[in-house]
């Protein structure tokens, strides 16, 4: 059971059209090719990495299994090094929410120094509460990576496609 309140008014509005924008990045395919590159990529790394299992396309799956940071840690230090990048630090086993939350912040100034422009970055709660609106900010992120992998020449790369929306409100 949620101890949340329940959004209301603007904060409504703003939730709703998050989760709208998420729908619509869900049936251009952008999560299953984010998911696939992040396979791809730490499958490269000389097999250290235990697949996930398909289950991972629907938007909770794969919220909840990134949500401690870890694999966005060490999928990023794959990218990192690949780029003569020092890695980022992570704690491997997350016991707790602050670490998982650290994970998170590491994540997203690897993606800095990797040239991720700070707008694509999301704040650990986006990932860490599995909440759909706000886990539209985490695709947009790594879809934005995937960009700057491929014009970094980054194999595998990311295939992703960039669909420009013409907004309707």
């Amino acid at each position: 059971m949620s101890t949340r309140a329940k959004k209301s008014g603007v904060a409504y509005d703003i939730e709703r059209k998050m989760e709208e924008n998420y729908d619509r990045e869900e049936a251009q395919g952008t999560p299953r090719q984010i998911i696939t590159w992040i396979i791809e990529v730490m499958a490269s790394d000389d097999g250290k990495f235990e697949k996930p299992t398909e289950e991972l396309l629907d938007w909770k799956s794969l919220c909840t299994y990134l949500r401690d940071g870890v694999v966005l840690c060490k999928f990023l230090n794959i990218l990192l090094l690949k780029d003569n990048k020092s890695k980022v630090t992570f704690s491997k086993k997350v016991s707790n929410s602050f670490a998982a939350m650290t994970n998170i912040e590491n994540f997203n100034k690897g993606c800095e120094a990797y040239g991720l422009a700070r707008e694509f970055s999301f704040q650990s709660g986006d990932l860490w509460e599995v909440r759909k609106g706000p886990f539209y900010n985490v695709i947009n992120c790594l879809h934005s990576l995937g960009f700057v992998a491929n014009s970094k020449a980054f194999i595998p790369a990311y295939a992703g496609e960039v669909t420009k929306y013409m907004d309707r409100d």
